[in-house]
């Protein structure tokens, strides 16, 4: 539970523990952090045909 960071602003040395700090909530960074965002976003592209452009711009 708590706040799952990924990409290269989660490499910022201390921003997990501050922005822990600052709202309470546990903070952890993914394994690959910059890697999962990749994978995510390649999923994400899968299923771009079928989101609604009235819900999600054009």
């Amino acid at each position: 539970k708590g706040i799952m960071m990924t990409g290269g602003g989660s490499l910022l040395h201390g921003l997990d523990e501050r922005i822990s700090q600052a709202t309470k909530i546990p903070v952890n960074i993914a394994e690959e952090p910059v890697e999962c965002v990749a994978i995510g976003t390649g999923k994400a592209l899968d299923y771009l045909d079928d989101l609604d452009s009235t819900n999600y711009g054009s």
